[in-house]
């Protein structure tokens, strides 16, 4: 059933993907959401044209997306949604934004696709038949020691926001290389042996539901900062399993919760 489901999500979020491109680099309207995150058209029509795919193929099954809630919230099969994740980065004309779907079985996350049509680069992965980049299998890189490491973020100013200033700066210190290159592309870094660690202070569901699986597929973790390997926390980060406890180290050291 997963690799049923791999196929027809890789297929539907290159549908959805492939939408946004008609917005990209274009002057469109962008409306401020009630948390003052940033939504546009693109975000909306590709929501629905997603949507529209999946109850296509799987009328039962329930929805979660970012744009437009909850639909058949009874299936113990859920799609999870994010039609533009890296809106800041789409808006701007940077390619580094991606389409997300995450499909939850019995709430436990077992597909993900990350999806930069900007850049035609898709991750897909189904728990326990491996991860693939544009069709070829892909790992997270061997990296043994944190100063050796590249380390992602989405936003400095978001460890101001949420009282982590003394974290990030300790990981920035302890890493060798530290770029912004963030949102899910960032962990789409970390799956494919490009960066050593992904780490977003906030996530939402749909932000984290395709992660998981495909870091973990990689050979890699993705976890909540206490260790626990899960989409549900709101944050997250990703990395390899050499590199894990030494990070899961610091975040225990500042008492991130």
């Amino acid at each position: 059933m997963t690799k049923e489901l791999l196929s027809a999500a890789t297929e539907i979020a290159k549908i959805g993907g492939h939408h946004t491109l008609q917005y990209f680099k274009q002057n469109i309207e962008i409306i401020e959401k009630e948390d003052d995150s940033p939504v546009t058209i693109a975000d909306r029509e590709t929501e629905e044209i997603i949507r529209e795919e999946i109850l296509k193929r799987y009328p039962d099954h329930g929805i979660i997306g970012e744009e437009f809630g909850k639909t058949n919230e009874g299936s113990n099969i859920q799609w999870v949604l994010d039609p533009i994740d890296g809106t800041k980065s789409f808006i701007h004309g940077v390619p580094f934004y991606t389409t997300l779907i995450g499909i939850m079985i019995d709430n436990e996350p077992q597909v993900g696709i990350i999806y930069a049509p900007a850049l035609e680069e898709l991750c897909a992965a189904a728990i326990g038949h491996g991860a693939t980049f544009n069709g070829k299998p892909c790992k997270v890189r061997d990296t043994e020691k944190l100063e050796d490491s590249t380390l992602l973020v989405t936003e400095i100013l978001r460890f101001k926001e949420n009282g982590q200033q003394e974290l990030f700066m300790e990981l920035m210190e302890k890493t060798k290389l530290h770029r912004t290159w963030g949102d899910a592309y960032g962990h789409l870094m970390v799956a494919t042996g490009r960066a050593d660690l992904m780490y977003d202070p906030v996530l939402n569901i749909w932000d984290a539901a395709a992660l998981l699986p495909v870091v973990q597929e990689a050979g890699g973790v993705f976890s909540d900062v206490k260790g626990e390997e899960t989409i549900h926390s709101g944050n997250g980060f990703s990395t390899n399993k050499k590199l894990f406890p030494k990070v899961k180290s610091i975040f225990e050291k500042h008492n991130i919760q």
